[in-house]
């Protein structure tokens, strides 16, 4: 290593030491051990706080939603029970209607099949005396049976169709019979072979009639 003085503007001389060729080198080659930088601990805490906060909103995002499911899931309970309970009321309904049906279709005639009964029993005195009455008092009886019958059906609404030479009206008959004729202009009931019936308003059975049409020409 050389020294080497240099004079200051006061007289004073300094001695400043100057490296060798060897030192310059083994100098240069040294590498510099400069201090890196580090993140210090509070700068790395501000850098997860933003992951913090997001990881911290999904977690309450993920609670909420199965507080949903949760109330979900129970209100579909609710009305599943509340479903199956009116599909038990309505077959049970159905069922007590069906009942009632089959009941009223069995037992709503019970007070007429009686009064046919009754003119029934008259049949059965009638044929049990025939012999030992007259045949006007068995035509008697047997007159007497039927009004019986008709007042029966005719408290009923049945009503008797009157067809005899009428009009033919294919409404309330049903020919069974025709006949040609000059006299007639238009098809006319000549003979009357059933008697049909009205319910009410309604047909029941249609009158079984010989119908007279007009001559063809």
């Amino acid at each position: 290593m050389n020294f080497e003085e240099s004079k200051t503007k006061d007289g004073y001389y300094e001695i400043s030491e100057i490296p060798n060729g060897d030192e310059a080198e083994t100098s240069d080659a040294l590498p510099s051990h400069k201090p890196e930088a580090k993140d210090t601990p509070k700068d790395h805490k501000k850098g997860d706080k933003p992951e913090h906060d997001e990881a911290k909103t999904l977690k309450n995002k993920l609670k909420k939603r199965d507080a949903d499911i949760k109330n979900l899931k129970k209100e579909n309970e609710g009305l599943l029970d509340k479903y199956l309970r009116a599909v038990a009321e309505m077959e049970n309904l159905r069922k007590r209607l069906d009942r009632e049906k089959q009941d009223y279709y069995q037992y709503a005639l019970s007070e007429f099949l009686r009064e046919i009964l009754s003119a029934l029993d008259n049949f059965e005195r009638a044929f049990k005396n025939k012999d030992q009455t007259d045949g006007k008092s068995f035509q008697e009886g047997i007159e007497l049976i039927y009004k019986q019958f008709s007042d029966i059906i005719r408290k009923r609404g049945v009503a008797p169709i009157d067809a005899a030479q009428k009009k033919f009206d294919p409404n309330l008959h049903q020919a069974v019979l025709t006949e040609e004729s000059d006299q007639v202009e238009e098809p006319l009931v000549g003979e009357e072979l059933q008697k049909g019936y009205t319910l009410g308003d309604r047909l029941l059975r249609p009158s079984l009639v010989k119908v007279i049409v007009p001559k063809k020409i």
